[in-house]
């Protein structure tokens, strides 16, 4: 058994799978701000099981989510300069782009 798990075995690492991820932020985002707004009108009612993280961690997750949408669009901008830039250079022939 223990060499299933000392690391013998080695495997390439798949692909990234691309999606459409600012649209998956995004919607994940909304979810946790609705579900937050949804939970506001209900805080003493959490509040008196003890449970009043759940609203806070709504909050939290919408907030985060935020956070997300401002990185995943400018990854997204930056994979299509690179994409945009290496194009340029396979039709101009620069020699740089080997």
């Amino acid at each position: 058994m223990a060499g299933l798990f000392s690391g013998s075995f080695k495997h390439e690492a798949p692909e990234p799978l691309e999606g459409p991820v600012v649209a998956t932020i995004t919607g994940g985002t909304i979810i946790w701000f609705v579900l937050f707004v949804v939970q506001l009108p209900f805080y003493g009612w959490f509040d008196d099981r003890g449970q009043a993280w759940w609203v806070w961690t709504c909050l939290a997750g919408g907030g985060l989510g935020l956070i997300g949408i401002w990185y995943v669009r400018r990854r997204d901008a930056a994979l299509k300069r690179a994409a945009a830039l290496g194009a340029g250079r396979e039709t101009t022939g620069d020699p740089q782009s080997s």
